[in-house]
């Protein structure tokens, strides 16, 4: 079953989208402080990392090339992709607010 007309769009912008916010906490939440890091602090930064890396593949495997114009594996991975980017992004955003209480 083809994926909707834009559906390739969508999900670019809106990693695109969530990417930008993330970095934007990040650099907000004090990535560039010259405190010594705790371990909650290196785990934070993992998980962002490892969100972001899932959310720049997005793009790439939406519009990778398939055997068939019907076909959206690439789709279906991508979108798998942005929901495991989204949860690590704010999985790093509660823990730092967590953390900071």
């Amino acid at each position: 079953m083809p994926s909707p007309t834009g559906s390739v769009v969508a999900l670019s912008s809106a990693s695109a989208t969530t990417f930008s916010i993330g970095i934007v906490y990040l650099g907000y939440w004090g990535i560039h402080e010259p405190a010594p890091w705790k371990f909650t602090d290196a785990l934070v930064v993992l998980c962002a990392l490892g969100g972001f890396a899932c959310l720049g593949l997005v793009p790439w495997m939406a519009t990778r090339p398939v055997e068939s114009e019907s076909n959206d594996a690439g789709v279906r991975v991508a979108r798998r992709l942005f929901l495991a980017g989204v949860c690590a992004i704010w999985f790093s955003v509660s823990l730092s607010v967590l953390m900071s209480a």
